[in-house]
């Protein structure tokens, strides 16, 4: 089985261009090849998940 739901830490690749939303829930564009930054209302480190994986 296929884990669908995946959250990916600060300083990761992105593995798909998409809307991802930190866990602040500030949602933010990447493309894929970049590196997931801080969170864009904390600066710290967070998680990211895709907008699509629920």
């Amino acid at each position: 089985m296929e884990n669908k739901y995946r959250e990916y830490r600060t300083g990761q690749g992105v593995p798909k261009a998409g809307a991802y939303i930190c866990q602040s829930g500030k949602k933010a564009s990447m493309n894929k090849g970049e590196n997931f930054p801080e969170c864009p209302i904390s600066g710290q480190d967070t998680y990211w998940k895709h907008e699509n994986d629920e």
